[in-house]
């Protein structure tokens, strides 16, 4: 391990001094930074896989509290890793030119900026907890457990804003070994606290928000150390700094990170709507639905691990003004990703009322999940597509094109292939309508890569 560790270390410092990499050494790069990262991705996939599961085994009234308000979670999330990028990427940009001191300086600026912002999205969500389920058509039966679950997610949201911090920053430096670490030690421990709190304790719903809320508290705190106390590159111990937020650096991270946001805003909207077109068919089909997405993810998963490899090579070849290197990170990202999650796809395809059944006894959810998972499996190799290369333009800085692509993709194919299909093939065809939004979304993403606009962004 520590070998593997020492290589892609050395490599990373090729980017830097401009030295000349072989295919063969860029390839080695890619994978030995993707690894780390997938194993924390399915590790996590794994988390909500189980925790799912528990739930899921309280009954379909508690699986479906979940996945009601469970896309509303998700945007809370994507606003605030958006934040995040917005300063790891100047980062990432700043170590790719050896300029170490700006990039601390970057570091304590949004330790400032991205605890105040997360505060307002946890105060936003208290105000809307107990509306929400109603809001998104929920019946009564579900929608104190839904608010519950809701609220108690917005208040652990400051650490998850922290967690997610520190390991976007250690990331973008190179580091993938220590998060990628941390966040499978906080799917374990998810696991203990969750069991604890829903079975043992007798908790129910409320339980897995607790048992997930401790989980990113205790990873959080573990994050910060590594990141400012032994991190070679970004330790501020011993390197005093204001921590007083900047025009140049807030702007930019604005303009990398607002675009990012409102995608985030959007898509999670989008996911609102979706869940409203879903609601009306029953609490089954929400149970289904949900649980289907849970099982989904352990496909996607391992693309998103590339995609933080892509960024973190893209973004610091753009910084050290490597033209050549960086197209060249950005093509083999690209296919690398494509494989991996082709080859989960036929998995998927496969093993679909297996993966179902882990998730609830319920008859009807496994059937009508299985069908799902088995539609969505076609549309694997594009979607990685769109996940890797979205990495790859966020490491270049270029996130407004990117962002109106998906949502123009989302709303325009995926939302008005739902509406029209869903009242005809119910469930089934709502994610019908997700496959074909998906495989149109990867496609106009490898259409822009493959053209090479984005290049332009890039000086060298």
């Amino acid at each position: 391990m520590f070998g593997r560790k020492r290589e892609h270390v050395d490599l990373l410092a090729y980017i830097r001094e401009g030295r000349e990499m072989t295919q063969g050494e860029k390839l080695r790069l890619i994978i030995s930074l993707s690894i780390p990262s997938i194993l924390a991705q399915i590790s996590a996939t794994v988390m909500f896989f189980i925790d799912a599961s528990m739930v899921g085994h309280l009954g379909a009234k508690a699986s479906a509290s979940i996945g009601l308000v469970e896309t509303t979670g998700w945007l809370m999330g994507g606003l605030g890793a958006a934040a995040n990028m917005g300063f790891s990427v100047q980062v990432a940009h700043a170590i790719g030119a050896n300029d170490f001191e700006r990039a601390r300086r970057v570091l304590r600026q949004s330790l400032v900026c991205c605890l105040l912002w997360s505060l307002s999205i946890t105060t936003v969500a208290l105000l809307v907890s107990g509306r929400l389920p109603y809001w998104l058509g929920g019946s009564a039966e579900i929608a104190h457990d839904a608010s519950l679950y809701f609220a108690l997610i917005g208040v652990f949201g400051i650490f998850y804003q922290i967690e997610g911090l520190g390991g976007s920053m250690l990331k973008c430096s190179g580091n993938m070994k220590i998060p990628s670490m941390l966040n499978i030690c906080m799917c374990l421990m998810d696991v203990i606290f969750n069991y604890l709190f829903i079975y043992i304790l007798g908790m129910g719903v409320m339980g897995a928000a607790l048992g997930t809320g401790l989980a990113e508290l205790v990873t959080a705190c573990l994050m910060m150390y590594f990141l400012l106390v032994r991190s070679d590159m970004l330790s501020l111990v011993g390197r005093p700094g204001s921590f007083k937020p900047k025009a140049d650096v807030v702007q930019n991270a604005i303009k990398i990170g607002a675009p990012m946001g409102l995608q985030h805003l959007l898509m999670g909207g989008a996911q609102i709507v979706s869940t409203l077109i879903v609601a009306p068919l029953g609490t089954v089909a929400i149970a289904a639905h949900s649980l289907g997405i849970t099982v989904e993810s352990l496909c996607y998963m391992p693309g998103f691990g590339i995609a933080e490899a892509a960024t973190t090579l893209v973004g610091q070849s753009f910084g050290a003004g490597k033209r050549k290197l960086t197209q060249s990170f950005a093509h083999m990202s690209t296919g690398l990703g494509v494989a991996v999650m082709t080859l989960m796809g036929v998995l998927m395809w496969i093993f679909a009322s297996e993966l179902m059944s882990l998730m609830t006894p319920v008859d009807e959810i496994i059937a009508i999940g299985a069908e799902c998972l088995r539609i969505e499996a076609f549309a694997e190799p594009m979607f990685a597509a769109s996940i890797v290369i979205n990495g790859i333009f966020i490491g270049v800085g270029d996130t407004l094109r990117p962002a109106i692509m998906s949502l123009a993709s989302m709303w325009g194919v995926r939302l008005t292939l739902a509406a029209l299909l869903a009242t005809t093939y119910g469930l089934p065809g709502v994610w019908t309508a997700m496959a074909i939004e998906l495989t149109f979304r990867g496609i106009i993403f490898l259409t822009r890569l493959m053209r090479g606009g984005w290049m332009k962004m890039v000086k060298g």
